[in-house]
């Protein structure tokens, strides 16, 4: 999910960024299933839900990449890649909070952050604007949360590997969340710029 607002915006639906954002958000409900397998009294099937995890994070980065690179910045691009985002990070919590691998005040943080976010997309819906551009700052917490998640996942074992990817995981987490909220207080304060903005041109 990159910056785009600097780069010609087209219509076209079917372009490869736009496609490895579908197969993105089709991962989201598979990830969830595998995660939460074992609390079914279904096996332990981890390492799938962290290669889930990996094919994510590496088409997240190569949708921007490639949308920049091949002049494939879409409309419906700035719509897929923060939604597929979301998801996962939803999903994760949902998964990770659920097997008592993420406190539930850590879950509540993130979600009141998410609800706060759907908020400001309301209020500029009623003033006519659309989302709001991915800032670096959202991208960086992004990237952390997307880190920190599947090292949390992997920290629910025993042995050495398990706890260098607790310790790693929970550094990865601390950052992640408070770049989290700093990109949303940033939206916040673009928001109402926007909106003050609007107010007075009436």
């Amino acid at each position: 999910m990159e910056v785009q607002e600097t780069r010609v915006q087209t219509d076209r639906i079917f372009t490869i960024p736009n496609i490895l954002s579908m197969a993105r958000l089709v991962g989201v409900p598979v990830f969830l299933w595998l995660i939460l397998w074992p609390e079914f009294h279904g096996p332990k099937v981890d390492g799938w839900a962290l290669l889930v995890l990996a094919f994510a994070g590496i088409s997240d980065y190569l949708d921007g990449k490639l949308a920049r690179r091949w002049n494939q910045v879409s409309k419906l691009g700035r719509v897929l890649d923060p939604a597929a985002d979301r998801l996962y990070v939803l999903s994760t919590l949902v998964g990770l909070t659920w097997r008592s691998i993420l406190p539930l005040w850590l879950t509540v943080l993130l979600l009141a952050r998410e609800v706060m976010m759907a908020v400001m997309l309301l209020i500029l819906r009623r003033h006519r604007y659309g989302p709001p551009q991915v800032n670096f700052i959202g991208k960086a917490a992004t990237f952390n949360l997307m880190y920190a998640f599947p090292l949390l996942l992997l920290s629910d074992s025993s042995g050495w590997l398990a706890t260098l990817a607790s310790v790693f995981g929970w550094a990865f987490a601390g950052w992640g969340t408070t770049l989290y909220w700093w990109a949303g207080i940033l939206y916040v304060v673009q928001v109402r710029r926007l909106v003050r903005a609007d107010t007075t041109a009436d």
